[in-house]
């Protein structure tokens, strides 16, 4: 099949976390999975755990996580509970962008090319961060899951997009998941790049840092 004709990069999508910014924690969702002691694929638990956790948003982050024990058939105990708070709030708490995230979303902007921030994120954690290291400034458009939802893979990306007013093929998603972010970008018909900091995975179009994305402009 014959690949689209790509047009000039004119927008740029980033995924949050492992992307931009780096965890606070050893992946939260990784413990999370410990912690609920799921029998599921991991995979499988992660659509799961998102379409609950990351697609509405709720008053506090008791009753989302009673809302995954129950999506789960899990007991919900209140020790259990406030472990997954104090995970995704030590999560939150010791985040930090990248050393070179700044400059490469500056130098992007310099070059008047749109910005969007695309993230699979629950309500009480990514917008904190944005404000603290004052990061939604660099950004057009922000689509986060809680309040749009849908994830990623469903058509965030392609909303994003559309609010951003460029072509597909003149837009490039940079993140760090092939299930997500490439698999995502590849539906909604934009090229993804993905970031693979250790260099452990294979994808056709990969960086092990953000700087490397100026090669693809």
């Amino acid at each position: 099949m014959a690949q689209k004709k790509r047009d000039g990069v004119k927008a740029v999508l980033f995924d949050f976390w492992g992307t931009i910014v780096e965890q606070g924690t050893y992946s939260p969702l990784r413990q999370s999975y410990k912690l609920l002691s799921v029998r599921l694929h991991f995979s499988d638990y992660v659509q799961q755990f998102e379409n609950v956790l990351m697609t509405k948003p709720y008053d506090d982050q008791t009753s989302a996580f009673q809302a995954v024990c129950e999506a789960f058939g899990i007991e919900q105990d209140q020790r259990l509970i406030d472990e997954l708070i104090g995970l995704w709030n030590k999560n939150k708490l010791l985040a930090k962008p990248y050393p070179e995230t700044v400059d490469v979303l500056k130098m992007l902007k310099e070059k008047g090319i749109k910005l969007a921030l695309v993230s699979n994120s629950p309500s009480f954690s990514t917008e904190p961060i944005l404000e603290k290291f004052k990061l939604g400034e660099y950004f057009d458009v922000l689509k986060l899951s809680y309040n749009s939802g849908k994830l990623k893979q469903d058509s965030l990306i392609s909303e994003a997009v559309k609010e951003l007013g460029v072509k597909p093929t003149a837009a490039l998603m940079v993140g760090d998941s092939i299930q997500t972010d490439m698999r995502g970008a590849e539906k909604a018909g934009v090229k993804g790049v993905l970031i693979d900091r250790r260099d452990v995975r294979t994808w056709e179009e990969k960086i092990k840092d953000l700087k490397e994305l100026e090669k693809y402009l």
